[in-house]
């Protein structure tokens, strides 16, 4: 029988310090000898060496009985196969994750099996072993049970044969038979690598073949915008949580986060230390409030870029956009404009007129396009946009590279083979859509920043589609000639007459975005915004410069918006 793995009041748990995960059915006798054994272990760099009954936090014992003990009750099979829980720095993640590899080769009697835990770096795998072995160390019990093998980082059940070994996260980790448990720490962190995705899905896909198998993901919130096989375990742990999976079976989440409107509210009210114990678990143990407090004031001291990474890791703050001293100004209103209903087909059937912008890049740049679309009632601007970029992007700038996947999979990124031969068709085929709708002024309709190292083959395409060049097709200064229209889409931002579609490849470009001084003027610019990438808001510049224009359209301005749109 099918089993609820949500947790519809997730919120109310946060608030009354309850752990924010669905109830599962339990092998009560094997959930409580799990606890027990939990319990017994000792905790070996604290003074007097304190059990974890005494020194653990509530909420890691019920996630030990769950992982180890949720069942099936007719069947007897294991409910949990993958656990991902999110909980902030300074909640013993490290420590709790050696305590359930030992409490797992305590309490499993499965003959040579192996288990790991895998550490995001040599550092972190040391700790984590240390913890594990100093734990055995602290107990002459264990140290009769198991064997330590410091120099293999390896601890051996006598009676079973099993294996807890740590590693550090690696292309290799996984070799040959799929490891009962595995216990990945910090997946925010190893996402970044190119080969995590691959790693998780060998052990992921082994996991078929082994119903018993358990694969736990205990991590904090990336300190930048989470990316690669984090973001979507995350994404995927959200949409479990909140009962957007249907057949969410075996996938528990324990996510200690604020919701979404405490994060985005401009009253910040996550900056609130009464609230901050609705995602501190350990509160009280391994983490003092006082100190929290004390340490946030420091980061308030040294500016909005460090409040944001201590937020990120102490509080699960999510980035979504990086906060700055020389942002765009419009970035502190991005989110709120968001309308993810809006899409390219809304656009044309509720637009009185559309103008273009494209930003052409390089060839290790994104080639964007954005479209802006007038409301023929409301007269807000609606926008949308698509990317594309060449596939060699990937090698030149790896640190990006998993963003990019990202957006490929969203469908707001095309990553082709070539621009010229791939590329242009799309973007040809976007501009003719609008053109046939007669959305289009017969002026000053499609604007592209003439200086884009792919300028040529976009203006050969357009004009090889009959768009016509100089009137049509027009180019749009940079720098800070754009000034008054980047000022200006700020406004519109925060007055909410301009909304955009929630593409996450936008946020990632605003969020990129910084400033400058230019004499008498503040300009956003290639140059200023270094090596990080905002070819698709440089897009939006250009469209938004078009539409101020007040144009009208080729058929003009007549909209008859059918029955099944919104007035946006």
């Amino acid at each position: 029988m099918p089993f609820d793995f949500s947790c519809p009041d997730w919120e109310d748990r946060l608030r009354g310090g309850v752990v924010p995960m669905p109830d599962l059915p339990l092998n009560e006798d094997r959930a409580k000898r799990a606890v027990k054994l939990f319990n017994g272990l000792r905790l070996p760099d604290v003074p007097g060496k304190p059990h974890l009954a005494d020194a653990a936090g509530t909420w890691f014992r019920q996630i030990v009985a769950t992982a180890l003990a949720a069942e099936d009750p007719e069947s007897g099979m294991p409910l949990v196969n993958e656990l991902f829980c999110l909980v902030p720095k300074k909640n013993s993640k490290t420590t709790y994750s050696a305590a359930l590899g030992l409490t797992a080769l305590m309490l499993w009697d499965r003959p040579n099996a192996e288990m790991l835990i895998l550490g995001p770096t040599q550092n972190v795998a040391e700790r984590c072993f240390n913890q594990a072995a100093g734990m055995i160390d602290a107990d002459d019990r264990l140290k009769k049970i198991f064997h330590v093998q410091h120099h293999l980082k390896r601890i051996t059940r006598h009676k079973t044969g099993a294996t807890l070994t740590v590693k550090t996260f690696d292309l290799n980790v996984v070799t040959g038979e799929i490891p009962a448990l595995t216990i990945i720490d910090e997946l925010h962190v190893v996402a970044g690598r190119s080969y995590a995705d691959r790693v998780v899905a060998q052990i992921t896909g082994g996991m078929v073949t082994n119903s018993s198998a358990l694969l736990v993901y205990i991590t904090t919130q990336s300190d930048t915008r989470p990316k690669g096989v984090f973001k979507t375990k995350l994404d995927y742990a959200r949409r479990v949580r909140d009962g957007d999976v249907e057949a969410a079976q075996g996938f528990l989440p324990v996510l200690y986060e604020f919701p979404e409107s405490m994060q985005v509210d401009e009253a910040q009210p996550w900056r609130e230390p009464d609230n901050w114990p609705m995602v501190t678990p350990n509160m009280g143990l391994s983490v003092n409030l006082t100190i929290l407090k004390r340490n946030f004031a420091k980061a308030e001291e040294e500016g909005p870029e460090a409040v944001i990474i201590w937020a990120s890791q102490h509080l699960n703050i999510q980035i979504g956009m990086g906060l700055h001293d020389d942002r765009w100004s419009g970035a502190d209103y991005w989110m709120a404009a968001t309308d993810t209903a809006i899409t390219l087909d809304e656009i044309l059937a509720v637009s009185d007129v559309c103008t273009i912008g494209i930003d052409p890049g390089g060839l290790d740049d994104l080639l964007s396009l954005s479209v802006i679309g007038r409301h023929a009632e409301t007269k807000r601007w609606l926008h949308w946009q698509k990317s594309w970029c060449d596939k060699v992007v990937l090698t030149r700038r790896k640190k990006i590279a998993a963003e990019l996947r990202d957006f490929e999979r969203a469908g707001d990124l095309g990553i082709v083979h070539g621009i010229e031969e791939e590329a242009m068709p799309e973007l040809v085929e976007i501009c003719e859509r609008v053109r046939d709708a007669e959305l289009l002024p017969e002026e000053g309709g499609i604007g592209v920043d003439a200086a884009g190292g792919a300028s040529g083959a976009v203006i050969d395409a357009l004009e090889g589609a009959e768009f016509e060049l100089g009137k049509l097709v027009v180019p749009i200064s940079q720098g800070y000639r754009l000034n008054a229209i980047v000022q200006h889409c700020a406004m519109k931002l925060k007055a909410k007459s301009m909304r955009h579609s929630g593409q996450a490849i936008m946020a990632w470009a605003v969020g990129n975005a910084k400033t400058e001084a230019s004499k008498n003027s503040v300009i956003v610019t290639k140059a200023a915004s270094g090596s990080a990438k905002i070819d698709p808001l440089m897009s939006l510049f250009d469209a938004a410069e078009l539409m101020s224009r007040h144009p009208v359209a080729a058929n003009g301005g007549a909209v008859s918006i059918p029955d099944n749109y919104r007035v946006a």
